[in-house]
């Protein structure tokens, strides 16, 4: 494992010098990099950019999980129910079915059926899909 992560740490620093070099000069004329500068480079934009943690599987999804269930554990039945009620008939944006009811109504009462003004991309009540009507 560790000769593989060496042999990957080789190949970006060679990568990062070759790409510099024939990028940064024509376009910028910048001078040419060794490969020490390349691996400098890659190191200084990887603290700069990114930091150094785990990506991935092993990290944050498993993390978010494991964080959830302490908190499930700590939970009295009721605060599980009230979770769990508050949960339902969510969908994109957090946004439950009545509240998304609500806001298509308050559109449709601003801007009338299309949603604009001058009714631009409005349709007529023949062109609506079943889909756009729910």
């Amino acid at each position: 494992m560790v000769a593989m992560v060496a042999v990957f740490a080789v190949l970006l620093g060679v990568v990062v010098e070759h790409l510099w070099n024939w990028l940064m000069p024509g376009i910028f004329g910048l001078r040419r990099i060794t490969y020490w500068e390349a691996v400098g480079l890659l190191l200084l934009s990887k603290l700069l950019l990114g930091g150094f943690h785990r990506h991935g599987p092993r990290g944050g999804g498993r993390r978010w999980e494991q964080k959830m269930e302490r908190k499930w554990a700590k939970m009295s039945p009721e605060e599980r129910e009230a979770f769990r009620a508050g949960m339902k008939g969510r969908h994109g944006c957090g946004w439950s079915r009545e509240e998304k009811e609500q806001f298509r109504a308050a559109v449709r009462a601003r801007w009338g059926r299309g949603g604009r003004e001058d009714g631009v991309g409005e349709k007529s009540g023949a062109e609506t899909t079943e889909k756009e009507a729910i």
